[in-house]
């Protein structure tokens, strides 16, 4: 469906994109993970044609993609991070405007509308303008107008910036029964949860250069770690902290410390060393690593520092 080939991307000194690669098959859910300026939403406008690489190339089912190859652009649909609608239209003028773009027309055009307008569960509001809207209702609108033409690849570089809750699950599930019709979708984000519940597939991505892809489980692989320790951080805990250290490696984390067997050992020697020193078994919690820590793992810093 989609094959990047070692795509480079600089704007002046900065290098946007680094010998980038990957291959998408059709029907994948694939997630771009990345910080701001990681180079997430310039790959999406070379995918789209909207600018040409330094170097590499891009296609769409064997089609090169560029500036001026306008037959792969029937293929795909383009959600952009700032919302392309006009705030003085009503939804529906702003859907029925994007669908004669795409040649629709008579009642084919009514029922796409129509179908998008339910589908983002917006049909009772379809003749409200746009400036009424919230914006994350205006988010919903800018999805529907991408797949009007019904795009066998759908990029969406980060929908759902800025919205609220209810407007993100319904981002979320609208997206997943795309994808679930047979629509192949690329989605870039810089939260790491959008990722884990929507991806099959997931390239972490930072400066321009892909880190590490492949599905969750095969990602969290890189960890030289599978469990970790959330240990409450208070005054009894914290005064244990340099015994508890000889068994693995203690991070600070917001509110509680992260801890990381050491090699050899055995959780069974660390939980008995904190119930020896008196620390409640309501203090520790196991869990499974996380994207965030692989990502921090990658590069030195967290996810959402960057």
């Amino acid at each position: 469906m989609l094959t990047i080939e070692n795509v480079t991307k600089r704007f002046g000194e900065i290098v946007a994109l680094d010998r980038v690669s990957l291959s998408l098959a059709r029907g994948e859910f694939f997630g771009l993970l990345g910080p701001n300026g990681a180079g997430k939403t310039t790959l999406m406008s070379l995918v789209a044609g909207l600018r040409a690489p330094d170097s590499g190339s891009i296609s769409i089912n064997g089609q090169r993609v560029g500036p001026n190859a306008m037959a792969p652009r029937h293929e795909l649909g383009f959600v952009p991070q700032a919302i392309a609608l006009y705030e003085e239209l009503s939804a529906e003028e702003n859907l029925r405007l994007f669908g004669k773009l795409y040649g629709l027309a008579g009642q084919e055009l009514r029922a796409r509308v129509d179908h998008g307008l339910h589908a983002a569960q917006l049909f009772e509001r379809r003749q409200d303008k746009l400036h009424t809207y919230s914006g994350g209702m205006k988010r919903r609108i800018n999805v529907v107008a991408s797949i009007l033409h019904r795009p066998a690849l759908l990029l969406c570089d980060e929908p759902t910036v800025g919205v609220d809750p209810q407007s993100r699950n319904a981002i979320f599930e609208f997206l997943q029964r795309l994808n679930a019709d047979g629509m192949t979708i690329v989605y870039s984000t810089h939260y790491m949860e959008e990722a884990t519940r929507l991806c099959s597939r997931i390239a972490i991505i930072d400066h321009g250069r892909m880190l590490a892809l492949g599905t969750l489980d095969e990602l969290l692989t890189h960890l030289p770690f599978s469990e970790l320790v959330r240990i409450a951080r208070n005054d009894r805990t914290t005064a244990q902290m340099q015994a508890l250290a000889e068994y693995g490696e203690i991070t600070k984390a917001e509110d509680a410390y992260l801890f990381k067997l050491r090699d050899g050992l055995r959780f069974s020697a660390f939980f008995a060393a904190a119930e020896e020193l008196g620390l409640p078994y309501r203090y520790f919690n196991i869990r499974r690593p996380t994207l965030e820590d692989l990502f921090l793992h990658l590069t030195g810093k967290n996810l959402r520092d960057t």
